[in-house]
């Protein structure tokens, strides 16, 4: 009787109907689908101006490079830089800049052809996939677009634009190649003056095949000693006696001779090498400079320290550590810093410039008077000595403007208890107005040029060159002039 009971209750309940259930599932996938699209499309897009950005813009041009290599036709890249667009944020800010950004943005799309992508990569760099085979009327265009005026916070603005272009397959044959040929003909148009378009050209190629060349020889220069240290002489400005160096790095090239760091620290830096050719020139260097320094020839030893390792939060504990491996005591090393890099990160420069100071070592504010000539660092850090920049120094003497800015600096260096030294002298005139303004310490072609350790310790040790001699009094000089 249970049983049949049970049997009853059940034949008498309704079956669920599944079709709400399903529909809701239903709606639940496409809402589910309609957000992964969305995140997916804002993921691929530059929220300021709603182009592509750079990540969907480079899996783009694969694609389109793989479709056209299929179909035998040609792709051009064009890559556009806005001109002086630094200068319209420094003197209306950011927000008027972005408004620019985005005007651009807009006149590109409203420009770009049919099958054409307009991608911004980034800052103010944009990009356009193009099979248009006119290529200079299609960059000539983008110039013309780009070149309208347009008016913000009521001020009318043209900042113009550079453009580069490389063409597949006649350049290139691989996406990476053809934008990197691209942005190698817009870095030749930026330093040209802007405003113009540049192609990829046989003069550019033999360029990359150089700096390919050079790439691969750096990096067997390193481990093979062919990086060295050089020395140029600081001079004490009241007794023309030299008290320290500052090191510089020269490369012994087998086949192209001595090379100068402009030659090969910017592609050290892009590779990533920069910190290996630190390392050997710097152990190498206090292995030189330690015997004159325990023999009381010199007082010291200036080193430059690049932006990138400054960057590094153990850098200055690394650098500790290879210093501890050489003889040169910690007391005898000064570690030159940029004011650019107090700019970038204050409380990571304080905190190397503290670890240094602690240890014995000391630090110099480098290419002062370029930028912000920071009294703040020097007031709140431990900094011995700042370094006149040379663009300064070449007009003392000659500028009245520029003399009194040097010697209102000098003043407020030696109120502060910092050493002074100046670079970049190569005139006695500069060197007169310069020990008579109480600058402390110079260095310059005036003195001597960078030389190799051996020259360096022949001129310690008693045979100074002409060149190293100070020059006369101011009294004297009038006498000889007049």
């Amino acid at each position: 009787m249970w049983s049949v009971s049970v049997r009853r209750s059940e034949a008498k309940s309704p079956v669920p109907d599944p079709q709400p259930r399903l529909e809701a599932l239903a709606a639940r996938v496409a809402e589910l689908e309609a957000e992964r699209e969305l995140t997916l499309r804002l993921a691929q897009t530059d929220s300021l101006t709603g182009l592509v950005n750079r990540g969907a813009f480079t899996a783009e041009l694969c694609e389109r490079l793989d479709a056209a290599r299929a179909a035998g036709r040609p792709v051009a890249l064009f890559v556009v830089d806005l001109d002086r667009f630094k200068h319209l944020n420094d003197t209306l800010g950011h927000h008027a800049g972005d408004l620019l950004l985005a005007e651009v943005g807009q006149r590109l799309r409203d420009d770009a052809g049919p099958g054409e992508l307009v991608a911004r990569l980034g800052g103010d760099e944009f990009a356009l996939i193009s099979d248009d085979r006119e290529v200079a009327a299609r960059a000539q265009r983008l110039l013309t677009c780009l070149s309208q005026p347009q008016t913000i916070y009521g001020r009318v603005v043209a900042p113009g634009a550079s453009v580069g272009v490389a063409v597949y397959p006649d350049d290139a044959g691989d996406a990476s190649d053809l934008q990197r040929f691209a942005d190698m003909a817009l870095y030749r148009v930026k330093i040209r003056g802007g405003r113009r378009w540049s192609a990829f050209d046989a003069e550019l190629r033999a360029e990359n095949l150089r700096r390919q060349t050079l790439e691969a020889e750096l990096r067997r220069a390193i481990p093979g000693g062919e990086i060295e240290p050089w020395f140029q002489p600081v001079i004490d400005s009241n007794t023309g006696r030299i008290v320290a160096v500052e090191v510089l790095a020269r490369w012994n090239h087998p086949e192209q001779g001595r090379l100068l760091p402009a030659a090969f620290v910017p592609i050290a830096e892009e590779l990533g090498l920069i910190g290996q050719i630190d390392e050997a020139v710097f152990e190498t260097a206090c292995a030189r400079a330690a015997p004159w320094v325990a023999e009381g020839l010199i007082e010291s030893i200036s080193c430059n320290v690049s932006p990138r390792d400054l960057l590094d939060p153990a850098f200055s504990r690394k650098l500790i550590g290879r210093l501890s491996r050489t003889a040169l005591p910690a007391t005898a090393l000064t570690v030159e810093v940029t004011e650019t890099f107090l700019l970038q990160d204050f409380a990571l420069a304080r905190r190397h410039i503290e670890r240094l100071a602690a240890k014995g070592v000391r630090v110099a504010l480098d290419d002062f008077g370029t930028g912000y000539s920071n009294i703040r660092a020097l007031m709140s850090l431990p900094i011995q000595t700042v370094k006149l920049d040379r663009s300064l120094i070449e007009a003392v003497g000659r500028d009245a403007r520029v003399s009194k800015l040097v010697s209102a600096m000098l003043h407020a260096a030696r109120t502060l208890g910092v050493r002074i030294v100046a670079e970049g002298v190569e005139h006695e005139a500069q060197a007169l107005f310069l020990r008579a303004a109480g600058c402390d310490r110079m260095q310059g072609y005036l003195f001597a040029r960078p030389m190799p350790a051996e020259q360096v310790e022949v001129h310690l040790r008693g045979s100074p060159l002409m060149d190293l001699a100070m020059p006369p009094s101011p009294a004297l000089a009038r006498r000889r002039h007049g």
